[in-house]
């Protein structure tokens, strides 16, 4: 159970949320972090896993995403709709900004990237995920890379249990979160951290905490409040844990579908057993209209995150003002830290890799 001194700072999800407190710090080594997303939350993930591969030293995992900076060279429904984005100028500009506007592209060569889309996905689709796979085959080492496809998939994000209120795998709707046999969340984190426990499949012994999402820790286009699932193991700080980002997709913020997204995608229930911290932070729609990067004006009332240029010309650049409070989240979670050796802590009970 949790300590005195960390009880008084935890505020747990309830049905209707709960007040949200200050981002604590955590006993979690800054060479354990890793990140994932779908749909524009996997945008989003790509694009933290390539400008910030220094944070994110493990990897990414893109569900029903696209190739980084595809919005910027061409209009944004070429990289939706399972079309053939061009991926020439963004490649070029990878290299060209590699160690400046973004961290070094060698990077890529050690971290591990997972990739899944389903076979049925007509919002992003198998042709638009395939030139992610094909721009980062460019810099990263293919033994690192995995890359799914799900038969009869929509775009969705797919897990191995039905979650309350979920919708059909073969349907698009919302939630966006499926029992499509095939779990997403293990898959993805068994990828990046290797070999890791069985699951926990019952009561979560750890607690959803709500945390201020302003000042460094927000931005344009993000909510107020973002969430954490803490193990019990990690909440005392005598373990050392790993930080796993999990990111939303559209119409999936919590002021869209509540605590869907945290509770069913489970992420938690390997989080529980492989002492693992995710951060759930929060976008929130936007019917503010924007210029984005192609030209023309776009309001983003779905709160997706910014995959198109909404707020600034850098945002999947070092300093984009999204990228920068997730990466700012990070590094206050992990400021706890109270180690000295960088080696990542896993668990080492074996669980076969479902990737």
């Amino acid at each position: 159970m949790f300590d005195l001194a960390t009880v008084a700072w935890f505020a747990v999800l309830g049905a209707s949320g709960a007040s949200a407190t200050a981002l604590p710090a955590f006993n979690v080594n800054p060479n354990s972090i890793s990140v994932s997303g779908l749909s524009s939350g996997g945008y989003m993930a790509a694009q933290l896993g390539v400008a910030y591969s220094d944070v994110f030293n493990l990897g990414f995992g893109v569900f029903a995403g696209g190739p980084y900076d595809c919005a910027r060279n061409q209009y944004y429904t070429s990289c939706m709709y399972n079309a053939n984005p061009s991926i020439t100028t963004p490649i070029a500009n990878m290299n060209a900004w590699s160690g400046n506007q973004i961290a070094k592209v060698a990077n890529l060569e050690q971290r591990k990237i997972y990739m899944w889309v389903g076979s049925a996905d007509t919002t992003v689709g198998p042709n638009v995920m395939n030139q992610l796979k094909v721009q980062l085959a460019n810099f990263d080492e293919a033994a690192n890379v995995s890359y799914v496809t799900t038969s009869g998939a929509a775009h969705t994000f797919p897990t191995d249990f039905s979650g309350s209120g979920d919708n059909a795998c073969s349907s698009a709707s919302s939630p966006y979160i499926s029992n499509c046999n095939y779990d997403g969340a293990g898959a993805a984190l068994q990828w990046i951290y290797g070999s890791l426990n069985a699951k926990n499949t019952g009561t979560l012994t750890g607690s959803v905490v709500s945390f201020d999402q302003s000042g460094s820790f927000g931005a344009n286009g993000m909510d107020t409040t973002g969430y954490l699932y803490v193990p019990q193991s990690c909440a005392s700080g005598a373990t050392t844990c790993s930080l796993h980002v999990a990111l939303h997709g559209c119409l999936q913020s919590y002021s869209s579908i509540g605590s869907k997204f945290v509770q069913n995608t489970g992420y938690n229930k390997w989080a529980d057993t492989n002492n693992i911290i995710i951060l759930y932070p929060q976008a929130i729609p936007d019917n503010t209209i924007h210029s984005i990067w192609y030209g023309g004006v776009l309001s983003n009332p779905n709160g997706c995150w910014d995959w198109v240029g909404w707020y600034g010309s850098n945002a999947d650049q070092i300093g984009g003002v999204q990228m920068a409070a997730i990466v700012s989240q990070v590094k206050q979670i992990v400021s706890g830290f109270k180690g000295t050796n960088t080696t990542p802590t896993t668990s080492s009970t074996p669980a076969g890799c479902t990737a």
